[in-house]
């Protein structure tokens, strides 16, 4: 029986062994998917996760209830090694272990890209994954509690102020969700005023959401500044330190909640721990059909795809082009995938991977999105309605279809929940101070995290 190992559970490797477990007989492969969570995280819902609109776990599909006939294993492969067919298993807990393989799927993913600045990694938190969502949205929430009882003043500005960094679609997204979230939240805050929230949109470029054409992209520059966020275009982030932002264009400020979201690196086990054929970007190189290697010399039995892996664009007008990594090009190139193991496995013929864009759509809050597919644009309510129609049809599995949708439609009926479960981040603190009044506010030690 042949072993079929996958290196990541995220979008590509789930759909990969999820098409796997459909067609694969008895006896013939046993599929292995090693993942250090359990689950595989709906990306597109994280912006919505951090205004409440989604619940956080119906953002995540678990892998053990879906995947039920391939073995799971909770850990971290940090080394491949193609020459002899091994990889190494760093388990969340217990020693190392290797791991042998007869077909290696690698999808192990990206990771949240960094820079050297001052104070970032103290005090920013990304928006790659389930809890750094929902601590966005608890962050948020608690400010407003404690400005609420705060007299005007820079503490209860700081409070009020949020820094998303990064003008792609998370950045935008989230920072579109967190502004309607702050703007709805007024409403049971008498104490706080419209013109005391600040929100700033920092981005590099001279523009933002690069997948949307000039037009579409300078109008939502302006729905938001209309809205009355900050978006500074050509500006990087210089220093973050104790929470005060520094801008390139000399403008600072001090902010309550940093969200970087500025682009995706290279997973390191690919970049630099193991020996299948990178690019000088850190990517696997692959084939159209998505076998790793050239034409002239491929790898046998290694597969690659998603955003670790530099696929071919073979619907591109631009030679060379390769897939953008976003969640329509991995679920589909996980089917793909699927498919041309089995046909490997038989003695089929592999086919090319090749998709023509759906568009682009993208929510900038409740009730507000954009749409373009090639000179069709589309704006406003329709457009947000497309966002949540497309994405509820693209997560995965009925049963969290169905919990998504009774989220939104209990939301329509009965607004947002406005509650913080911020606590839950350190659920030691009141066991440990409850019974000594003194130290009341104060986190054992044990449990200090920096965010």
């Amino acid at each position: 029986m042949r072993e079929i190992l996958i290196v990541g559970g995220g979008y590509a490797g789930f759909y990969t062994a999820w098409g796997l477990e459909k067609k694969v007989r008895a006896g013939e492969a046993r599929i292995t998917v090693v993942d250090p969570r359990p689950y595989m995280t709906y990306q597109p819902f994280l912006p919505e996760v951090t205004a409440g609109s989604v619940e956080a776990r119906h953002a995540a599909v678990s892998l053990r209830r879906h995947l039920r006939k391939s073995r799971l294993i909770a850990g971290s492969v940090t080394e491949i090694r193609s020459a002899d067919r091994t990889v190494t298993v760093r388990p969340v807990n217990g020693d190392e272990f290797e791991l042998r393989y007869d077909v290696l799927v690698v999808t192990a993913g990206a990771v949240t890209r960094t820079f050297p600045v001052p104070g970032l990694t103290e005090h920013a938190i990304g928006l790659k994954h389930v809890e750094e969502a929902v601590a966005i949205r608890d962050r948020l929430l608690t400010a407003f509690d404690q400005a609420a009882s705060l007299p005007p003043g820079p503490e209860r500005r700081k409070l009020l102020t949020v820094t998303v960094v990064g003008g792609g679609f998370s950045g935008v997204e989230g920072f579109g969700e967190l502004l309607s979230l702050a703007t709805a939240m007024l409403k049971v805050y008498p104490e706080l005023a419209f013109d005391e929230l600040s929100f700033h949109l920092v981005e590099a470029r001279d523009r933002i959401l690069p997948e949307v054409t000039d037009k579409p992209g300078a109008w939502v520059v302006r729905s938001l500044e209309r809205r009355g966020a900050h978006v500074h275009l050509n500006t990087q982030l210089t220093s973050a330190q104790g929470g005060h932002v520094v801008l390139s264009s000399g403008e600072e400020f001090d902010s309550g909640l940093i969200v970087w979201t500025a682009g995706n690196a290279s997973n390191p086990v690919v970049h630099n721990h193991t020996d299948l054929p990178i690019d000088e970007r850190g990517l696997i190189v692959v084939r159209p059909d998505l076998r790793v290697g050239t034409d002239s010399d491929p790898l046998p039995d290694v597969w690659a795809a998603g955003d670790d892996a530099a696929v071919p664009d073979l619907a591109s007008p631009v030679p060379g082009a390769r897939t953008v990594p976003n969640a329509q090009h991995a679920v589909r190139q996980g089917r793909r995938l699927a498919k041309n193991i089995l046909a490997d496995l038989r003695g089929g013929t592999v086919r090319d991977y090749r998709h023509s864009s759906l568009g682009v759509v993208a929510t900038l809050g409740l009730g507000r999105g954009i749409f373009q597919y090639k000179g069709i644009v589309i704006k406003g309510l329709l457009a947000w309605l497309m966002h949540r129609g497309y994405h509820v049809l693209a997560v995965p599995t009925w049963e969290r279809k169905v919990r998504v949708l009774a989220v939104w439609l209990t939301a329509a009926a009965f607004g947002r929940d406005l509650v913080s479960l911020a606590s839950v981040q350190h659920p030691r603190d009141e066991f440990v101070t409850g019974s000594d009044p003194r130290r009341a506010g104060e986190r054992p030690a044990g449990d200090r995290t920096t965010v």
